[in-house]
């Protein structure tokens, strides 16, 4: 039986992990993809990429984190993992991590020049206009293409990809995208950023929604199962968080409130450019921020609690007059 063995390249900086693998008819001759960012999403890109039989490298601000996943090389930099890549895709928490993996030391910016930059984080339009401007000087190109589905849906290859950019460039981008689903491509560059705001804004009001509805059908005296069975119904998205919403189960998290709250914050932000009225996730995103002060690393469906702690507080007497 073949054993995976690692060594180090004299001047590549990056951990070779050979591992027995099949290249599967979806692998193209722009093969060879550097990954920025190994957290859970970043982690389901490359897993369904090398079941898919990408070449990858792969890089995280915690070098253990993506050398636990033993799939493909590990880098020691950005510009060390994207070197001789074709397309490098970033799936990093946030925009301050997004402009260090670009323009940090050692960022991907440092070697752009040819190639094709697919920012996959859920980071704001404004990162990627200011990337856009960067990625160009450097010499190469950019999509911005944010992934609709939760880990598990991206390792099965079932996720949505909301790709902004030149059509060529999106063409490029397509055949290591479709590997991880079904890609749309949504207009010009930002394009795909602004609409995953508008996705999670949608995510956090259906959740926070179905919060309330739940606490407040088993207040009534149903069945907490029957209540969970219609919302799910209704809302499908849901179905797969029933252990959070029944049995208050809120891990493994699938998606941390303390992202939730940073997108909803993009998400306002956005909106109020065009002065437009969202009075809906403005609520939202107030009561993400207030459950995520106590809750931030558990899955989003911890919003559930504190409709229960409420729910448990006596109803106040009025005084007699």
């Amino acid at each position: 039986m073949s054993t995976s063995r690692i060594h180090r390249g004299p001047s590549s900086g990056a951990e070779h992990i050979h591992l027995p693998r099949t290249r599967s008819a979806a692998a193209t001759p722009r093969s060879r993809v550097a990954i920025l960012g190994t957290g859970k999403m970043g982690s389901a890109i490359a897993e369904r990429l090398a079941e898919a039989g990408f070449e990858l490298t792969l890089w995280n601000r915690t070098k253990e984190r993506a050398l636990a996943l033993g799939i493909g090389r590990v880098a020691d930099s950005p510009a060390l993992a994207m070197r001789d890549a074709d397309v490098v895709i970033s799936s990093l928490t946030g925009p301050d991590a997004v402009r260090a993996a670009y323009l940090g030391p050692a960022g991907a910016l440092d070697a752009a020049e040819g190639t094709l930059f697919v920012e996959m984080s859920t980071a704001g339009a404004d990162l990627v206009a200011v990337l856009a401007e960067e990625v160009a000087k450097a010499g190469g190109r950019l999509v911005d293409a944010p992934i609709l589905g939760a880990p598990p849906v991206v390792r099965d290859g079932r996720a949505a990809i909301l790709v902004g950019g030149d059509e060529r460039d999106v063409g490029l981008a397509r055949p290591v995208l479709e590997a991880l689903g079904t890609v749309r491509h949504v207009g010009p560059l930002g394009s795909g950023a602004r609409l995953k705001l508008v996705a999670n804004s949608m995510l956090a009001d259906l959740i926070l929604a179905a919060a309330e509805l739940q606490v407040a059908g088993e207040s009534s005296g149903l069945d907490p199962a029957d209540v969970f069975w219609v919302l799910a119904r209704l809302a499908p998205v849901i179905a797969a968080r029933r252990p959070g919403f029944v049995e208050d189960r809120h891990e493994p998290t699938l998606f941390a409130l303390r992202d939730l709250r940073k997108d909803l914050d993009l998400a306002i932000a956005l909106f109020g450019q065009s002065a437009v009225q969202a009075p809906l996730t403005l609520k939202a995103q107030a009561l993400v921020a207030a459950a995520a002060s106590q809750d931030g690393e558990l899955d989003i469906t911890a919003v559930v609690r504190p409709y229960r702690q409420a729910s448990l507080k006596p109803t106040p007497v009025p005084a007699e007059s």
